[in-house]
């Protein structure tokens, strides 16, 4: 993929106010940690993750999402009128129907011509949207849009440890399947994409490239699980297979996508990537020849925010000054299924 018309032209987060120290959470599964011998201390040992955040409980995605849009739009210039599509892109969702995306335009007061849809692809979505609303500039379809999407980990974290509190059967090798599921944080993040005729800041996105291998759709699985009754989604992951399958799939891609731009390891300014733990940042820069200093890690101090890590990171970094004018930046997006996007940034 290859684009000549595309600039993202600004760039919004929103962190929750509720701080969960990984501290906190072992504590609270003290018992299951004292029975199986369990050292505390392992999960931000283990992942590097020293909290994360929550929103406040009973909050829906869309709300948060509308105040992390307007922000954007707002700092974009762009007017509302402007808006020709607006993707909602996180895991979580208000509802299976109508789109939380439609929540989003109204509260936003976007313009009836405005096309809205959601976007689910794991810790994908929004990269999937950018693509998206990409292609339909460049095809002139619309002259910019606005991506968003709001992930709130809370009821997952909470559900879990209530899950392993409960079960007498849990052992040290089936904790494992759980172990992701205390990683996980909230937030929210959007991206606005315009036209460069409509752009005020020039910042390029070139394109890049998109990889999948669904050999590995079965290592992590969530979703709703009847047995508990209680509502709240339950997730499996085997952690280390999926690590070292996502790094092999994140190479190829890595791969295709210096080929594609024409770019060099060497040619690359900053990179964000999807922020899952200490494990997995170190062996994809390791893969990916790329050093940890052009990095930009939050998952210390958010967790795995699912699908708007990435977004995330990349909105802080250039808020806190990572990024300066002309550098060429690498968003590297990997996502459970297996999907991968990596996509290139001329600021």
């Amino acid at each position: 993929m290859r684009y000549e018309h595309v600039c993202v032209e600004s760039l919004a987060c929103e962190l929750p106010p509720h701080v969960v120290s990984s501290d906190e959470i072992e504590q609270q599964l003290a018992p299951v940690y004292e029975r199986l011998g369990l050292p505390f201390g392992r999960l931000e040992l283990m992942t590097g993750i020293r909290e994360r955040r929550f929103f406040d409980r009973g909050i829906k995605p869309s709300q948060i999402s509308s105040i992390t849009a307007k922000k954007a739009l707002g700092s974009s210039g762009l007017k509302a009128e402007d808006i020709g599509l607006l993707v909602h892109g996180s895991v979580c969702r208000d509802q299976l129907e109508p789109a939380t995306a439609s929540s989003v335009h109204h509260d936003v007061g976007l313009p009836k011509t405005a096309a809205i849809l959601d976007v689910s692809n794991a810790c994908l979505g929004l990269l999937n949207g950018m693509l998206v609303l990409a292609n339909m500039i460049e095809l002139g379809q619309v002259r910019a849009g606005i991506v968003v999407g709001t992930e709130d980990g809370r009821d997952l974290v909470e559900g879990t440890i209530d899950s392993l509190l409960k079960n007498p059967s849990v052992t040290r090798q089936s904790i494992k399947l759980d172990f992701a599921s205390l990683t996980i944080g909230s937030g929210s993040a959007a991206i606005v994409l315009c036209h460069r005729d409509l752009s005020r800041t020039g910042h390029r996105l070139l394109g890049g490239v998109c990889l999948t291998d669904t050999s590995h759709h079965e290592l992590c699985a969530g979703g709703v699980e009847v047995v508990t009754a209680d509502g709240r989604p339950r997730m499996q992951t085997d952690s280390e297979s999926l690590l070292h399958a996502g790094i092999e799939l994140a190479g190829a891609t890595w791969d295709g996508m210096q080929a594609e731009l024409d770019w060099k390891t060497a040619d690359v300014d900053k990179v964000f990537t999807h922020q899952v733990g200490k494990a997995h940042r170190k062996l994809l820069l390791d893969r990916l020849g790329l050093s940890p200093a052009i990095d930009f890690p939050t998952v210390e101090f958010l967790g795995n925010t699912g699908a708007v890590a990435l977004p995330t990171a990349f909105a802080l970094g250039v808020e806190r000054g990572h990024v300066v004018a002309e550098d060429r930046v690498a968003l590297l997006g990997i996502g459970s299924g297996l999907s991968s996007i990596m996509l290139g940034v001329n600021w």
